[in-house]
C-alpha cells in the first residue's frame, strides 16, 4: 500500500469549538454555593453551574484532621474563560485556600458543547 492509498485523517474544522472545562469548588453552605454559581453564570464565565450537597469532606487543615459538610459547585466553562472564572471564584470564596479544580471535557455531545461555548464569554 502506498501513502496515496492510505486513508487520510479528516481536515480540522475551520472553526474548531473552544475547549470546554468542568470546574469544581466546594463551600460551607448552600447559600454560598448558590451565590458563586449565580455570579459566575450572570457574568457569563460559566454556561451553567450545578450544586450538590451536602457532602461530607474529611481533610487535614493546619495539622488537624477535620470533617465538615460542604456543597459542591460544578461549573461548565471554556478554557479561555477559566482565568477569569478562577479569579471570580477566589475573590468571592469563603475559604482561605479554596478548592478550584479544572478538568478538561474530552468528549461530549456536540450540541451541548456548542451551547456552552455560545453562553460563555472569555473574560
Amino acid at each position: 500500500m502506498t501513502s496515496a492509498d492510505r486513508p487520510q485523517p479528516p481536515h480540522p474544522s475551520q472553526d474548531p469549538a473552544p475547549a470546554v472545562l468542568t470546574v469544581l469548588t466546594t463551600v460551607d453552605s448552600a447559600e454560598g454555593a448558590e451565590a458563586l454559581a449565580r455570579t459566575a453564570v450572570e457574568a457569563r464565565l460559566a454556561a451553567c453551574a450545578q450544586i450538590n450537597g451536602p457532602v461530607t469532606s474529611v481533610y487535614r487543615w493546619q495539622g488537624a484532621l477535620e470533617t465538615a459538610q460542604e456543597w459542591q459547585v460544578l461549573f461548565k466553562t471554556t478554557e479561555a474563560a477559566y482565568p477569569a472564572l478562577e479569579a471570580r471564584l477566589s475573590a468571592g470564596h469563603p475559604y482561605d485556600t479554596p478548592e478550584i479544580i479544572a478538568t478538561p471535557v474530552v468528549r461530549g455531545s456536540e450540541r451541548y458543547l456548542a451551547w456552552v461555548a455560545a453562553e460563555v464569554k472569555a473574560g
